[in-house]
């Protein structure tokens, strides 16, 4: 069976059948380790379709499963690029608000914050915010279908609204930093997921988180950058990469230019913090085939490097497969050799030529 060499995590988006959600998979997998489920905020963000804010930031339910001794086995969570699976059946009647669900809604990222600092994620609809409202010296104002705090000028600081009909269906199970028998790991959480009949929506990926220490250095980097800029379509192939995936692109221009200057320090140092300031100027995003934030960010949330690119599966034997050539390209960045440009059999033969980049690493 193949096994991964580094530490690696794991985003694997799937869909629970209708009727079902998320929890009912928690707690079938706490069940299975003698644990228990932890009911917690999830972050995530959409485009607001009110004039003026372009962007909402919410909460939604997530599911903490740990085991017997109270370690982490995964967290569910909803990802809201899961879309096309989610629409009802002809003549079915769907509600806002399974089981109670609701998110929690605000313009601002920091009030957000403020609000899962203080906020019980068990808590009721009606009662959630009331810890935020005393921070402000107000009073949560409850209506039919929302619960509200304004500040004392009025403006609004956050909303809890029912969570939509259909969010409960997405499940993307997030993984601890897992060292040792990856595939394994998975399986342990996938084939409930199947008993249940939970499926890989049509939107979905894996995504692979790798520690980003080893890749802070002007060589490292640049060799992330020119995998995951001059061998994408090659790679795509390869990994199977599954199109109708969202919050996938490509790097930016600006990056790929910056990586090729000299970056040297001048009393001869490898120059990575002045590399790590320019490219925070040069549009990075989380949402492309690989996410460099952390890498280029003074205080990573989590500090990995991520591959997106991954299609999605049901399978652990099979997502480690795909993991594991991801695992040797991101080994060759580690080399200083600087990654060539792929050659003309890259596009006869991705798979060949990737695995040929990889065995210049391991000579």
């Amino acid at each position: 069976m193949t096994e991964l060499r580094l530490r690696t995590g794991f985003e694997i988006e799937l869909l629970a059948p209708a009727g079902s959600d998320r929890r009912e998979l928690a707690d079938v997998l706490a069940a299975r380790r003698g644990g228990a489920v932890r009911r917690v905020f999830h972050t995530d963000s959409e485009p607001s379709t009110v004039p003026g804010i372009g962007v909402f930031r919410h909460l939604s339910p997530g599911f903490d499963v740990v085991d017997a001794a109270g370690a982490p086995v995964a967290r569910l969570v909803d990802d809201i690029t899961i879309v096309a699976d989610l629409a009802p059946a002809p003549g079915a009647a769907r509600r806002p608000g399974h089981r109670g669900w609701y998110r929690v809604l605000s313009d601002d990222a920091r009030l957000l914050r403020l609000v899962e600092r203080h906020a019980d994620p068990d808590a009721p609809m009606a009662q959630v915010l009331d810890p935020v409202a005393e921070v402000f010296g107000v009073r949560a104002e409850v209506l039919p279908q929302a619960t509200r705090v304004n500040d004392p000028t009025g403006a609004t600081v956050a909303i809890a609204m029912p969570l939509p009909a259909g969010r409960e269906r997405p499940c993307e199970i997030v993984t601890p930093p897992l060292t040792t028998g990856h595939a394994r790991t998975l399986e342990h959480l996938l084939a409930p997921a199947r008993d249940l009949g939970f499926t890989v929506p049509r939107e979905a990926a894996v995504h692979v988180h790798v520690d980003g220490a080893p890749f802070r250095s002007p060589s490292a980097f640049a060799n992330l950058v020119r995998l995951f800029a001059h061998w994408r379509e090659p790679l795509w192939e390869a990994l199977g990469t599954n199109p109708a995936c969202r919050r996938l692109a490509p790097l930016p221009d600006a990056v790929v230019a910056l990586v090729e200057q000299p970056w040297q320090d001048a009393d001869g140092g490898p120059g990575w913090g002045r590399l790590q300031h320019a490219a925070r100027t040069v549009g990075l995003t989380k949402y492309a085939d690989v996410n460099l934030t952390q890498l280029v960010t003074p205080r990573p949330v989590r500090d990995t490097v991520e591959v997106r690119s991954l299609p999605g599966e049901v399978d652990g034997p099979s997502i480690v497969r795909r993991a594991a050539l991801v695992e040797r390209l991101l080994l060759r960045c580690l080399d200083p050799a600087p990654l060539p440009p792929p050659g003309a059999t890259a596009a006869r033969d991705p798979r060949g030529a990737l695995d040929a980049l990889t065995a210049v690493g391991a000579r």
